[in-house]
């Protein structure tokens, strides 16, 4: 394959699923590798150089920024979906106003965070019950965050999109610069000249910017495939309702999720400092962990979406089955990973041993349900790509608020003691692993009911119809 071809859309109707699967999934696995160590470089760096303190705050401030940036996300996996289906059913008018619209809705939610973002941003720390000696810290690494948003915004929308063309390369390639950089400048704004949280921060958002404008560069080289220019930006009705009809509920999802988080942010917080920081390392680890989960999920939202939109029933079924399997290998086998260098992993982060062992022993709670969290993670993919993101919002409803924030508090309610007043800490990590295991066997049961084939037959149904400009 020439490298030209390689960093082109790719067609995922043609050929062996399972290797049209692992062409898409693998840079895009490398990807969310690059867009993790966003993350990891900033929680090592702060917690090297700043202290645990400063490690604590970094995560305190991640349940309050997935919340905000949670709809927003979701509308960019809706995004996907749609230029999935028009890219499998070769309507370049349709596909050229879906792109346009992307652009012009991520316009438009970049500046209602930037101004809604600052302003929410410490009330809702006090909400959560954040320790005094981290509020000041959290506060300022959010409200740079908000401020500089632009480039996350543009940058998940317009790697959406390439990623529904089945160009995964690109999308990789920005992204592994995107992280070098930000790696660099956590280590000259901290390090060097001792910005602490805040230089966390201000890397991260350059960083991000940056991304977005190689993606924006690298569409504007696709004219041969769609038109882009001033009157495909222009907000159309049909184009833009299809998007939010698709992303809202992934967006929903994303702040169900997020919103349990915070939750149970407050028990952690409760908890104290030290459980904080766990926490973040844990969590720092756990993203490293669901990247193969993640990525076989986008991977057949857009090679459901893509078939969906070819009219090819037979193959999204082959699909299903081989993408679950080799997503399930994946997980496997970092799991093992987990469980048997998981010390190693968590010394990376900060060399306090009463630290290091206590998240080794939360991490052995929850390695399991990462295989679990692989099948729902595949199953939701193919339903949001056949158009059914309103099936994984409902699992994600009840395993999430109806099932994990319950089981935190009556684990931490059960296991008080003197030593631990509010619960101990596995309350809030055995919790997950339940969460995780039952959303894996609602899954499993609604995808065999065939609820998401009706949405797949009305979306193939739509593309039969004709090619339409949306208004």
């Amino acid at each position: 394959m020439s490298l030209k071809k390689l960093f082109s859309a790719r067609d995922m109707t043609l050929g062996a699923p399972w290797k049209r699967i692992a062409e898409f999934a693998f840079p895009m696995l490398l990807g969310n590798l690059a867009q993790q160590l966003y993350n990891t470089a900033d929680s090592v760096i702060v917690g090297r150089y700043v202290g645990d303190n400063a490690l604590a705050a970094v995560g305190s401030a991640s349940p309050i920024l997935n919340l905000l940036l949670a709809l927003f996300v979701g509308i960019a996996t809706g995004a996907g979906i749609v230029i999935s289906q028009s890219y499998g059913a070769r309507d370049r008018a349709a596909l050229s106003m879906h792109i346009g619209n992307c652009l012009s809705l991520a316009g438009i939610a970049t500046v209602v965070i930037m101004i809604v973002g600052p302003l929410i941003t410490r009330p809702m720390l006090q909400l959560l019950g954040t320790p005094a000696s981290i509020i000041d810290w959290c506060t300022n690494y959010l409200n740079i965050f908000f401020l500089g948003i632009v480039g996350f915004f543009f940058y998940n929308m317009l790697s959406g999109v390439l990623r529904g063309l089945g160009d995964s390369f690109s999308a990789l390639g920005f992204l592994l610069v995107a992280a070098a950089l930000n790696v660099v400048l956590d280590l000259l704004f901290v390090a060097k000249f001792g910005m602490g949280v805040a230089g966390v921060s201000l890397a991260t958002v350059i960083a991000q910017a940056i991304s977005a404008v190689l993606c924006f560069i690298k569409l504007r080289r696709m004219g041969d495939i769609f038109d882009l220019n001033w009157g495909t930006l222009k907000l159309r009705r049909k184009s833009a309702l299809k998007i939010l009809q698709i992303g809202i509920p992934s967006g929903i999802t994303q702040a169900i999720m997020a919103t349990a988080g915070m939750v149970v942010q407050t028990l952690t917080n409760s908890l104290g400092e030290t459980v904080i920081a766990c926490s973040v390392i844990i969590m720092r680890v756990d993203g490293f962990a669901m990247m193969p989960n993640m990525t076989f999920g986008q991977a057949m939202s857009v090679y459901t979406g893509q078939n969906v939109g070819a009219g090819k029933l037979d193959r999204v079924d082959k699909g299903v089955k081989q993408g679950a399997l080799m997503a399930a290998g994946c997980s496997t086998l970092i799991t093992i990973v987990l469980l048997v260098f998981g010390r190693y992993l968590f010394g990376i982060f900060t060399t306090t041993p009463e630290l290091i062992d206590l998240a080794v022993r939360m991490m052995r709670l929850m390695a399991v349900g990462y295989i679990c969290i692989s099948v729902t993670q595949v199953l939701g993919g193919v339903m949001r790509g056949a158009g059914d993101t309103v099936t994984p919002m409902w699992i994600s409803i009840i395993s999430t608020i109806v099932l994990r924030v319950p089981c935190a508090y009556l684990i931490a309610y059960l296991t008080r003691s003197e030593a631990w007043p509010n619960g101990q800490p596995q309350a809030i990590f055995m919790s997950l692993m339940i969460s995780w295991t039952l959303g894996m066997v609602m899954s499993v049961t609604v995808f065999r009911m065939g609820k998401w084939r009706e949405k797949m037959l009305q979306s193939m149904e739509s593309h039969r119809a004709g090619r339409t400009m949306p208004d």
